[in-house]
């Protein structure tokens, strides 16, 4: 590019940061602002319009337009080339403006007069700040170089915008990260907790975007960025023989980090008068507005690649790492885009909820978050663009909505309901050891889930019987690699001595669909959750299953032991894991090891089509546990990490429960004993449901147990089982309105 131009911009860039340096108020900078870039670029009208909501932009300045007319006009956003600009955060350059498809006329503002038009988003790392604007009278379209010095100035006014330069008296703009602020996401983990932001990947600051000196940041830029190469090809050499998928982002991560063409776009904005660190989030804030149009996954992928490299650069200049010396609250709530497993277990029971931007409600990190009790809120867009370490927080990991930076009011009221919800729980606390038996006198066995040994302290406190199901997979997901077999004694040991002799189903490994292993290659599958998963992963890979069962046996150490098979769908599936279990007994019984005082070996029923299995499996199975979170997405064919259509199915459907009916039928032919696992037996009123048409063991997490036995005490099996019936012969599709009647009429 020609040197006067060069030249031209980083002039206009210093008078930009002396502007911004001087005393004044937001909207005198504003105004300053707008006049110095008309006069620097030669055109009659600078305007800066702000995001004042997520629709709404308006007029905060201009230069050339009527005064009258800021913090008057308004627009939405997609309405006008102004409102363009800001929904698709691309420039929009014509000589005719008033010819130009969308084009809004604003009498107010006076520009009819002006023909020409360019506007460029003003937004940081995909976070949508408003819009810059220069118009002129003179009929012609702004060269590429003119384009380009508007963007430069745009981002730089981003960046001011999130240090607060443009908040005083007046406040032209909202003080950034100030504000109180309600995301609403998705519940991963129900439950309540208030505490203050902790920040799992800290932000980046900015503090010096213009910069006077090129060759110097140029030399910065080239320093960091060899550094960053350096990093990238040692964690390739250190995972030559890991997963590909995990290869395959390191070699994206390679292929950017010696991108030429990432290199000279930012040896360019460094060249127009920007620093090195500004020159990298330009990047990045165009690699996120690319991200949010496009719909290919693959594409997609790659362009979070660049996200997350343009983030390790950034750290590397900035020196502002992971580890920032800041201290973590007592209290803390973690902040995430995403987390994988291990990381999440590193912070433990310290945290008190966690909310992420990404995550589905079977992901690690859900599975984690149920193991450790603390509300996970996910699909929280943005939260890690607005929050800020220390910041206070409120997670309803109930209704999916986090409250940052709450007015007194807003936390108050959620401080009601947590006091509600603490003193629920200590009326509960009276029941721990007290049966959950019916006024009927019909008893319920009620059990907990876990996946960790930390889960294990509540058993004793949760007043649950036993531990209807362990999830093994989580001591797979936190590692880099395949647990010894010696590790897996050691912990299911733990896992038995800590239940001090209550009963403990452990289920096998539950891997596939959603759970993916970090060590073991991935199967792409159009449908995962129906596809290479659980038993069928174990009965593919029997060394994997060989494996889990012989650190089972010999952790019972002559203590009983249970042991169920996931994802049984037919009969033959579980009579040849059931033989790979009894050899596995016969192996050890020849080795001389202890062998366990009483074996019971079970099969989940999570697919329809084995409650259709022969006679024979419900004779030979030891025990049933009807998964119920599969089943009913399964039954219902409800994608249950679809928001669409998770919701739209009820428990209490009147066919899902005939079908329910029909397997307690079925068990009892068979002598077999059956109990219900998963979300709907933690809810006191579906909890009551199953327990009246059949189910004697309910297992859920330990804070359901409180609430499920309060209620199973306080009423009638029997009756409540009669108002079921008399709702379904009177052809009622779905029985929650007789049951909530019949219960608003008991004494609870």
């Amino acid at each position: 590019m020609p040197e006067r131009t060069e030249s031209e911009s980083r002039k206009l860039l210093r008078r930009l940061r002396d502007t911004l340096a001087e005393a004044g108020a937001g909207q005198e900078r504003l105004d300053r602002i707008t006049h110095l870039i008309a006069d620097s670029m030669g055109s009659e009208v600078c305007s800066i319009y702000l995001f004042r909501d997520d629709e709404t932009l308006e007029l905060c300045a201009t230069e050339g337009l009527k005064a009258e007319s800021v913090h008057k006009t308004r627009m939405r956003l997609g309405e006008g080339l102004v409102g363009r600009v800001a929904k698709t955060s691309s420039a929009v350059n014509t000589a005719n403006a008033p010819a130009e498809k969308g084009f809004r006329y604003m009498p107010e503002t006076g520009e009819e007069i002006y023909s020409s038009f360019l506007g460029v988003p003003i937004q940081r790392l995909g976070e949508k700040l408003g819009v810059l604007v220069v118009q002129s009278k003179q009929a012609r379209a702004f060269s590429d170089d003119e384009v380009y010095a508007l963007e430069v100035v745009a981002m730089v006014l981003a960046e001011m915008t999130e240090l607060g330069a443009f908040v005083g008296e007046g406040e032209a703009l909202a003080a950034l990260h100030k504000q109180p602020v309600m995301f609403r996401g998705t519940t991963g983990q129900e439950g309540s907790a208030e505490g203050q932001v902790w920040l799992h990947e800290p932000r980046v600051v900015i503090t010096n975007p213009v910069a006077d000196d090129p060759k110097k940041e140029q030399a910065r830029l080239n320093e960091a960025v060899a550094a960053l190469r350096l990093s990238v090809d040692a964690m390739l050499s250190t995972n030559e023989n890991g997963d590909k998928e995990q290869l395959a982002v390191l070699e994206a991560y390679r292929m950017f980090a010696n991108s030429r063409g990432w290199m000279r776009r930012m040896e360019e904005d460094i060249a127009r008068g920007l620093s090195a660190e500004a020159a990298v989030e330009k990047e990045q804030s165009a690699a996120r507005a690319r991200l949010e149009t496009v719909p290919d996954p693959y594409l997609r992928d790659r362009l979070h690649d660049l996200d997350d490299l343009s983030n390790r650069l950034l750290r590397i200049l900035t020196g502002q790492g992971a580890d920032t010396g800041a201290e973590m609250p007592a209290n803390p709530i973690l902040v995430a885009r995403n987390i994988g497993p291990a990381e999440l277990l590193d912070y433990g029971r310290k945290l008190r909820g966690v909310v992420l931007e990404e995550g589905s409600v079977g992901s690690h990190a859900a599975i984690v978050a149920r193991a450790l009790a603390i509300p996970l809120v996910i699909h929280a867009e943005r939260i890690t663009t607005e929050a800020l370490n220390g910041d206070r927080i409120l997670v309803d990991g109930d209704q999916g909505v986090v409250h940052l930076r709450p007015e007194e009011t807003v936390a108050s009221a959620f401080r009601d309901k947590i006091a509600m919800q603490a003193a629920a729980q200590s009326r509960y606390a009276s029941l721990r050891d007290l049966p959950a038996e019916a006024l009927c006198g019909t008893r319920v066995a009620l059990h907990m889930n876990a996946g960790l040994i930390a889960d294990l302290p509540s058993l004793a406190g949760s007043g649950a019987e036993g531990v209807g199901l362990f999830r093994t997979e989580l001591q797979f997901l936190v590692r880099a690699h395949v647990p010894k077999r010696s590790e897996l004694v050691a912990i299911y040991a733990r896992v038995l001595e800590a239940a001090h002799g209550k009963r403990v189903a452990f289920r096998t490994l539950d891997i596939g669909s959603d759970k993916v292993l970090p060590y073991m290659k991935r199967v792409e599958e159009p449908n995962p959750a129906m596809g290479w998963r659980a038993i069928r992963v174990g009965l593919d890979k029997p060394g994997i299953m060989r494996m889990q069962l012989q650190a089972l046996i010999r952790a019972a150490n002559g203590r009983p032991l249970s042991v169920m098979f996931p994802f049984v769908a037919e009969f033959d599936e579980f009579r040849a894991a059931r033989q790979h279990f009894l050899d596995e007994i016969e192996r050890e019984r020849h080795l001389g090891h202890t062998l366990p005082e009483r074996i019971e070996v079970g099969a989940m029923l999570e697919t329809p089509s084995l409650a259709f299995a022969p006679r024979e499996f419900f004779e030979m199975t030891d025990f049933i546990s009807i998964g119920g979170n599969d089943l009913k997405q399964f039954f219902f064919a409800a994608d249950r990490e679809n928001e669409a259509v998770r919701r739209r199915y009820d428990m209490l459907n009147t066919s899902y429960m005939n079908f329910i009916e029909q397997i307690v039928a079925r068990c009892a032919e068979g002598g077999t004993h059956l109990s219900f696992c998963g979300e709907d037996a933690g809810r006191p009123v579906e909890a009551a449901c199953l327990a009246a048409i059949g189910l004697r063991t309910l297992s859920m997490r330990p804070a359901s147990i409180g609430p499920v036995k309060h209620l199973i005490r306080k009423i009638n099996l029997k009756d409540l089982r009669a108002t079921m019936d008399e709702a379904r012969a009177s052809g009622a599709v779905n029985l929650r309105g007789a049951v909530m009647s019949w219960l608003s009429g008991q004494d609870i």
